[in-house]
């Protein structure tokens, strides 16, 4: 699979697990998933705690954000106009002054370039708090940079080192926008977009429950309180010896090669709200119940075009830049610096012949 179709397939259909992968390694993805306990790495979380758990998660995310902000070096993005969240800037004229310090004017222009500079830092944060924390960053950058001026710092050799590095970058960033981003066109985005969603198949996952035990009497044991009305979650947590016991036996959702066969077979040819005979499998034996299942299929475009523009941006500066190098004279000086290329090189083609090799492979099994 390219990086086109990684970027267009859902992320459950692209590998991303939601349950447990064959031989239950896999670690739980999302609410609803729970830890099977026989080769997981670390119990899940589940229902309400799960959603505290990603209240906290998504609070440090915008926390570690503005902390960034307030000290990033820049960073160059390839972002669309107002990609960045930042539209009140983004939709005004690029004149409008937006904030003053000590009477310096900061424009919407400058906020624009400046949340396309922070990208990375922003995509955590909410959109509608994206504004006002690029703008505060700009304020402190602006306060510390009239310090410096105060303080005679704009004659020092740091200051002129650090100039001299940023001027390239703009000229870089200038040259990137103006001659480079313009040959990336929607109409690009949506052919290969169209393309690749034709070589991607539905994939069917269901989300299940189970409750493991060693032999097939206690199973047996376990299926005739099921049939007198005892709940299946409580039966999990009386005798499952899986970590998803602690979640009632919740599995979460997982496609039939994500399971060890005769739990695969076994599930999936089960009904909704269906509760399977005794399976055995290599880890004891099973009670599955079925409660749900959706097929999976290609992300929509809007969601995965900034995936597809930033691949193809890539591939536009990495063609200009070998032709660029093979035109230009480039060398290296440092000989630790040749040795690292040079191994990285051969690495480097190493991985090339083997997904080749696998490529072919999967191409004379189809």
């Amino acid at each position: 699979m390219g990086p086109a179709a990684t970027c267009i397939m859902s992320p459950h259909s692209a590998g991303t697990q939601h349950g447990p992968a064959r031989g239950f390694p896999a670690e739980p993805v999302g609410e609803g998933a729970g830890a099977t306990g026989l080769a997981r790495k670390r119990p899940a979380l589940h229902g309400p705690a799960i959603r505290m758990m990603k209240a906290m998660l998504k609070t440090s995310k915008i926390v570690l954000a503005a902390c960034v902000l307030a000290l990033a070096a820049p960073v160059a993005m390839a972002q669309q106009k107002g990609a960045s969240g930042v539209k009140a800037a983004a939709e005004a004229k690029p004149s409008t002054v937006i904030a003053r310090v000590n009477g310096y004017e900061i424009t919407a222009r400058e906020v624009e370039l400046a949340a396309e500079d922070v990208a990375a830092q922003l995509k955590d944060v909410p959109p509608k708090m994206r504004y006002p924390l690029v703008v505060q960053y700009l304020i402190e950058r602006h306060l510390l940079a009239q310090k410096a001026l105060k303080e005679g710092m704009a004659n020092s050799e740091e200051y002129k080192r650090r100039l001299r590095f940023y001027q390239y970058k703009a000229l870089r960033d200038a040259y990137f926008a103006k001659k480079i981003k313009p040959r990336v066109t929607r109409e690009m985005v949506k052919e290969i977009y169209e393309r690749e969603t034709r070589k991607i198949k539905p994939v069917e996952r269901v989300r299940a429950r189970h409750i493991l035990v060693s032999t097939k009497e206690e199973a047996e044991k376990v299926l005739k309180e099921l049939k007198q009305g005892a709940k299946f979650e409580d039966l999990a947590r009386k005798y499952s010896k899986d970590g998803s016991k602690e979640f009632g036996g919740d599995l979460g959702y997982f496609t039939a090669d994500e399971m060890v066969p005769e739990f695969s077979k076994a599930v999936f040819a089960l009904k909704v709200g269906e509760v399977s005979k005794p399976v055995k499998t290599e880890y004891g034996w099973h009670i599955i119940k079925l409660e749900d299942r959706k097929k999976i299929g290609p992300r929509p475009l809007e969601e995965v075009a900034p995936g597809i523009e930033a691949l193809l941006l890539r591939q536009e500066v990495q063609k200009e830049v070998a032709q660029l190098g093979k035109a230009g004279k480039i060398e290296l000086l440092d000989p630790e610096l040749k040795k690292l290329q040079e191994e990285n090189r051969k690495k480097l083609l190493e991985m090339q012949k083997k997904a080749e090799a696998a490529k072919k492979a999967k191409t004379k099994a189809k």
